[in-house]
């Protein structure tokens, strides 16, 4: 198994919890949407850390890390739906970006 299917595994988990917890279901539109909401939300936080966006008392080092969390969550999300849609993106990375992922 490559290393990225492992951490698809992890975000997968990690969503069920969320999922049980909020009592939400998770089928494709919903991780669709839910990708959608991620992107949207790195898009606010890159505008508060880029100086275009009121940064609601949030300091420079603090509207850094917000990038990088929503950066984490699109990741997540990425892999949740490909997994969810069949997509080996290993082969596809290979194909699109021409390297391989590494396997363990």
């Amino acid at each position: 198994m490559h290393n990225l299917d492992l951490l698809a595994k992890k975000f997968e988990t990690a969503s069920d919890k969320y999922c049980a917890a909020y009592n939400i279901t998770r089928d494709d539109d919903w991780v669709l949407m839910k990708l959608q909401e991620e992107v949207g939300e790195l898009f606010q936080a890159w505008l508060m850390h880029t100086n275009r966006a009121r940064d609601k008392g949030q300091t420079p080092d603090e509207l850094k890390d917000m990038v990088a969390s929503e950066t984490a969550d699109i990741l997540g999300m990425i892999l949740i739906f490909a997994s969810t849609q069949g997509v080996d993106l290993n082969k596809y990375i290979e194909k699109k970006w021409r390297f391989k992922v590494e396997a363990d």
